[in-house]
């Protein structure tokens, strides 16, 4: 994976200490600290859409007859979340964040349709044409209300409807999610709309948004997300990202040394809050693509990498310590 990089001329555009970052080639990148940036002077935000998003629907408990509706709804998301402006940041086309929802609808009561939603996004590794995973999610409490040709309608502050609440949920937990891998701490305000909606929603019939439901629901993700116990995890995001993996193409040592000590920085976390909601959406994004990068690592890298993720993801220590064959 890591050592087939391409190279590529530019790189996506973000916030930064609250001013937009424009990307740089990877050694004028490497030549400032983040810190510094604050200093300089940056245009004014302007106003565009910031997320490329695939939708994609299977119905396995649905008849043939329901295909339009499915087409209908289809389209109707997928405009949702493209043309929707969902922060005053300036994205250009090829730095839009890209996000898939893949649903799978199992039931259908009249227009109540019931199912599951697994969400993933992908945030772009300076100076190659790698994406590096960001959020894979599993949502198995996805209930919500559609007709056929319905225009999908949310205003902030308001709970309009379950599926245009959950799908906004999502978009900011992605977006904020993504500012995390490029500012320390930099997606709190997308953290808090995602908030602002779980409040908004609790005293909605469909599951999902409530503390008691159970531990691993959009409460707790939100919950997680802003509460000052995890806030090394999401530090360690940054620092895998921007500190790992945007370097190693100029020196893939080093990235995979930063990307151990983020680990290690998620461990810590991880004594004080065990098994947290948080963990294992880091983890889940992110299991394939550490299995790959310290498949090449040297022993030294390696002891450290096995010796991390074993404490973190104990129910999978055959997988890592497969690695030393």
């Amino acid at each position: 994976m890591m050592h087939n990089f391409r190279i590529l001329v530019c790189s996506p555009k973000k916030v930064l200490n609250g001013r937009i970052w424009v990307g740089f080639p990877i050694m004028k990148v490497l030549a400032f600290s983040l810190f510094l940036f604050g200093s300089f002077s940056f245009p004014k935000p302007v106003i565009a859409q910031e997320l490329n998003g695939r939708v994609s629907i299977s119905t396995p408990g649905l008849p043939e007859s329901d295909r339009l509706i499915m087409q209908s709804l289809q389209s109707q998301i997928t405009e949702f979340i493209n043309q929707r402006i969902w922060t005053s940041y300036q994205f250009n086309p090829q730095e839009k964040i890209e996000l898939s929802l893949f649903f799978s609808i199992t039931e259908r009561v009249g227009d109540e349709f019931r199912g599951s939603l697994q969400v993933q996004s992908r945030r772009p590794v300076f100076n190659t044409s790698y994406h590096s995973p960001v959020f894979n999610h599993m949502d198995r409490d996805v209930v919500f209300r559609f007709e056929e040709n319905q225009t999908l309608e949310f205003a902030e502050g308001t709970f309009t409807s379950n599926l245009t609440s959950l799908l906004a949920y999502y978009v900011y937990i992605i977006i904020g999610l993504d500012f995390d891998t490029f500012a320390p701490l930099g997606g709190s305000e997308f953290f808090q709309r995602a908030q602002n909606i779980v409040s908004q929603a609790q005293n909605t019939p469909e599951p999902g948004w409530r503390a008691s439901e159970n531990q691993r629901n959009r409460y707790w993700l939100a919950e997680n997300l802003l509460n000052q116990a995890f806030r090394p995890m999401r530090i360690a995001l940054y620092n895998y990202h921007r500190l790992g993996f945007d370097v190693m193409v100029q020196n893939i040592s080093q990235g995979r040394l930063e990307v151990i000590n983020a680990l290690e920085l998620i461990a810590q976390a991880n004594m004080e809050r065990p098994g947290s909601f948080l963990l294992q959406t880091i983890l889940n994004a992110k299991r394939d693509e550490l299995l790959e990068l310290f498949r090449k690592a040297n022993p030294s890298e390696l002891t450290r990498a096995i010796a991390v993720l074993t404490r973190l993801d104990p129910a999978n220590r055959g997988t890592y310590e497969d690695l030393r064959q």
